[in-house]
């Protein structure tokens, strides 16, 4: 980049650092969205539940489901980003 451009650009070097800190935010709050160690905890937490008698099969069976699709959303996103 020369010194003209420098120059040039150089009145807009802070929308480009905000639009910079927003794309390293947004790249961040998607990595924990497809985290899948949550997911996991979460599944883990539910059988412990279900074994402790605080749940019953039908809420461990809709919760797991929905925990399971969960899990397959966040493999597919990761497939996907191969």
């Amino acid at each position: 980049m020369g010194l003209l451009t420098f120059l040039a650009t150089l009145p807009i070097a802070p929308v480009r650092a905000v639009v910079w800190a927003a794309q390293r935010v947004a790249e961040e709050a998607e990595n924990e969205y497809y985290d899948p160690a949550p997911v996991w905890h979460e599944l883990a937490e539910l059988e412990r539940s279900l074994r402790a008698g605080e749940i019953d099969e039908d809420t461990f069976d809709q919760c797991e489901d929905q925990l399971l699709d969960r899990l397959a959303e966040i493999t597919e996103f990761h497939r996907r980003r191969q």
